[in-house]
């Protein structure tokens, strides 16, 4: 093997090579590969491999602190541009619950929807750990009151964990873009978008509790309001 071909062989490296490098989890790294945020190649054996040369490119620049997410541009604002645009472009029909919704309703939902993101945003800039979970929390209340309103209002728990991940899937997208935009290094984008995802974990568990608590109620007045059967005798 000439020096040439060694140093091309050499340059591709595995994902636990590569992960180790950057200092983040296989997960994560897998996660961004499939994604399109990283280079890689799949080996017919249907490992990935990356370049060394690529991921040693990634990795961070000294810095004390990552700059704030309304100083990178991300407002609620901009995630609510993002939810539109996923909006009209999903062509996925209306659950019935959502149909029958009242513009009140919708109203309150998109109110705590962005009362939400706000809270989320707040999380992820504290430079207080205290001021982070506080956030959380009340991140995480709000959510619980989604999840007993879209059960109130006739919605499976299918229904509505599809309709949370609606929410999600927008907002962690609209961070890693930012991320990818303004240049923040790997270490910065990584503790980023694990942190927005943890919290949204939270928030989904969150949501989940809520609409059990609510769908509890409506299950009783269900079977409250079921005609008794009649006995067996008289049948």
């Amino acid at each position: 093997m000439t020096r040439v071909d060694h140093e091309r062989t050499t340059d591709w490296i595995s994902l636990g090579e590569a992960s180790t490098l950057l200092g983040i989890a296989r997960g994560t790294l897998r996660r961004w590969a499939d994604g399109g945020r990283v280079p890689v190649f799949t080996t017919p054996g249907g490992h990935r491999r990356f370049s060394r040369t690529a991921i040693v490119a990634l990795l961070p620049a000294s810095r004390p602190h990552r700059p704030t997410l309304l100083r990178l541009g991300v407002s609620p604002e901009r995630i609510a541009r993002a939810y539109h645009s996923r909006r009209v472009g999903s062509r996925a029909p209306a659950t019935p619950w959502a149909v029958a919704m009242s513009e009140a309703d919708r109203i309150a939902f998109r109110e705590r929807g962005r009362r939400l993101v706000t809270l989320l945003l707040d999380h992820l800039d504290a430079d207080d750990a205290a001021l982070a979970a506080d956030r959380l929390r009340e991140a995480e209340r709000l959510a619980a009151d989604y999840g007993r309103e879209v059960a109130a209002l006739g919605s499976s728990m299918t229904e509505a964990v599809q309709g949370f991940l609606r929410f999600r899937s927008p907002f962690v997208d609209e961070l890693a873009t930012i991320a990818r935009k303004r240049g923040l290094d790997t270490r910065e984008a990584t503790a980023l978008l694990t942190d927005a995802e943890n919290a949204m974990d939270r928030l989904l568990v969150a949501m989940m509790t809520g609409h059990s608590l609510g769908a509890g109620p409506r299950r009783l007045r269900a079977r409250h309001d079921r005609p008794a059967r009649p006995p067996e005798s008289s049948r």
